[in-house]
This record gives structure tokens, sequence and C-alpha cells, in this order.
């Protein structure tokens, strides 16, 4: 991972920060921001603007989870959280807001650089993993539509399901446009007509 990464370091004990910045000095990270609380977490995240967010809590509670799931859903950073103690309901609670990595007392400046290559390795699994989600969820629901479409046209013009295909294809090609746009025009056009 790049050296040129912004890096915040989100701890109140001065002492655990400074191992997280001398374990990230140490591996060539010099762009780092430290917060010592947890207020307006959202706000503060989003002006400092960094690649990767490190918060560091002794026992974290449901409040602070709470505001890294709205972190992670709108900065979408990676997020590594370290913790003194936890069980397996925080440990879920903390995936599910959205950090990559989740480590139990594991504060050793030695380990750093690997905790920040897997949290953002991680992070970019999940992200590419949504975005083919996304794209599978996008795509059926388009498929959908020009089925949808496919079945008004065959009942108005008479016709099979392969010509009224060719019909809405030849229309998406005449304007510059995509299949889908075009049936979602057909099924939009009978929805108002019926």
């Amino acid at each position: 991972m790049g050296s040129d990464l912004k890096i915040l370091v989100i701890d109140e004990d001065p002492v655990r920060a400074a191992i997280l910045k001398d374990g990230l000095s140490d591996a060539g990270h010099v762009r780092v921001e430290w917060i010592t609380d947890t207020a307006n977490l959202l706000v503060r995240i989003a002006a400092l603007d960094p690649d990767v967010v490190l918060i560091d809590l002794e026992n974290p509670n449901r409040d602070v989870l709470e505001q890294m799931f709205q972190v992670s859903r709108a900065v979408k950073r990676p997020i590594a959280m370290f913790v003194d103690q936890s069980d397996s309901a925080m440990i879920t609670a903390s995936v599910d807001a959205g950090v990559s990595a989740y480590i139990v007392d594991g504060l050793k400046k030695e380990r750093i650089k690997s905790i920040l290559d897997m949290t953002i390795s991680r992070f970019n699994a999940f992200s590419r993993l949504q975005r083919e989600l996304d794209d599978a969820k996008s795509q059926l629901q388009e498929r959908k539509v020009i089925d949808r479409a496919k079945g008004i046209l065959m009942r108005q013009k008479g016709i099979s399901e392969d010509e009224a295909y060719a019909l809405l294809r030849r229309n998406a090609m005449n304007q510059k446009k995509k299949i889908a746009e075009i049936a979602a025009s057909v099924v939009t056009a009978a929805d108002l007509l019926s």
C-alpha cells in the first residue's frame, strides 16, 4: 500500500495513539491526523477526508458503533477498530457497522502495517462485492422491465416475444439509448393509458 495515504487515528488515550502513530511512521506513513474523541465523528471525518480510519477504543459501546455505521455509509473508507476486549455480539455489530478489521488486544506498533494492509484489502474486496451485487440487482431490474415491456408489446401489437424484443432493440439503437430505457418508456406509457 502506498505511503501517501492520509490516515486518521481516533483515540482519546495519548499513549495508545502514540503506539498507532509510531507504527504508521515506521511503515512510512507520514500523513497522519489524530483526534481525541468521538463527538461529531461523521462531520469531523468528512472534513478531514482520510483514506483510512483507525479507531482505538478500550471498550466500544453502541453509540460509537452507530457513529461508525454512519461513517462507513457516508464516507466509505476502510476502518480498523482496536479494542481491549470484546464478545461475538460486539464483533458482529462492528462488522455490520462497516468496520473492515476488528482487532482485539492487538495494539502493537510492529503489527500496524500488516493490520493497515489487511484493512484496506478487506475493504476493497467488500466494495468490489458490493458493486457486483448492485450491478446484478440493476441488471435483474432491467430484465424485469424489458420482460414487462415485451409482454405489453406482444399484447398490443399481436407479435411474438422475439419480435417484441427486436422492436425494443431497434428503437433503442435509433434513439441511442439502452434497451432498458426504451422498455421503461413502454411500461410507463402503458401504465398511463390503462
